[in-house]
């Protein structure tokens, strides 16, 4: 299989890229940069889709980007990095004399407001409340293919918590803290913390690459990237501080997250969401870190 994957070279991108790899597909990533294996974004405005029989998008500036201050200008490329190359993709899959099986799109779960009480699945109902759900809300609109092409192309949108892996995502600006034992809950730590590994994302990615359904839905196919288990900030804190064999003794006032962060961004990490992979477990996708523990040895090679 031919598989094009747009914002290839990220975090995300470089474990899927291996993963395929691994078994035998063929990768050609989209990113600002040419080179071997890559084409531009510019190239595909122009030239249209090269041919392929999966088309993944993974593209988005760092929403935790620590070097950047939340402000408009940070917003709008937030924006623009997701859902105009998502716009983009779609329109040359829709534009393509061949297009691709599969069409899959990377979101998130900030669709779903932050609860202590309410479950969310893929059949869960939302509306935008807030920056974050509204940039949901238009990065999954903006992938969208024309009905008559949805017969023939599977849409499908995935959307992760948290990604934890070694090298990258929301585990490299943590570790270093949690070496040092100045690690602790954010805000209260009662807040559900959705979460998944790195390989497993890429793993669902494969599966709704691999597999097709039966018969073909004109629909959007929304499966939840989030591990089975249902943690709390405070849980995760705790469990990594004892594999670490660090003390986790400083949270973090919810307060001086607003300050550093933005309080729309601050709310990512000082709120969450109770969030099930109920599709993807019915799927018949299997994962390989269901729980934090073996996560977080993987992750930190104790």
């Amino acid at each position: 299989m031919r598989v094009l994957i747009g914002g290839g070279s990220g975090f995300v991108g470089r474990e899927l890229t291996q993963l395929l790899k691994s078994k035998g597909h063929e990768v050609t990533i989209i990113s600002r940069q040419p080179g071997p294996g890559r084409i531009t974004w510019a190239d595909v405005e122009s030239g249209g889709l090269p041919p392929c029989e999966g088309a993944v998008n993974l593209a988005g500036e760092n929403i935790m980007n620590p070097l950047r201050w939340w402000n408009d200008s940070y917003k709008r490329d937030l924006f623009s990095s997701r859902v105009d190359t998502t716009r983009a993709l779609a329109q040359a899959i829709a534009a393509s004399s061949s297009p691709p099986r599969s069409w899959v799109l990377i979101t998130g779960v900030a669709c779903y407001k932050p609860s202590l009480q309410s479950q969310y699945t893929e059949d869960s109902e939302w509306t935008p409340f807030d920056l974050l759900s509204q940039l949901v809300k238009e990065w999954e609109e903006a992938g969208r293919l024309p009905h008559s092409l949805a017969r023939s192309t599977r849409q499908v949108v995935i959307r992760p918590g948290a990604v934890l892996g070694r090298d990258g995502g929301a585990m490299k600006q943590m570790l270093t803290p949690f070496w040092l034992g100045l690690g602790g809950p954010l805000g209260s730590g009662r807040q559900p913390f959705p979460w998944i590994h790195v390989s497993d994302l890429a793993g669902i990615i494969l599966h709704a690459l691999e597999t097709s359904s039966s018969p073909p839905s004109t629909q959007l196919e929304v499966f939840n990237g989030v591990a089975p288990a249902l943690n709390t900030n405070y849980e995760f804190t705790k469990e990594l501080g004892q594999i670490l064999r660090r003390p986790t003794l400083f949270p973090v006032p919810g307060f001086l997250m607003d300050a550093l962060l933005g309080s729309e961004r601050a709310i990512i990490l000082t709120q969450g969401q109770k969030v099930v992979p109920k599709r993807t477990l019915e799927s018949g996708f299997q994962f390989r870190y269901p729980d934090l523990t073996s996560a977080l040895r993987e992750i930190v090679g104790s």
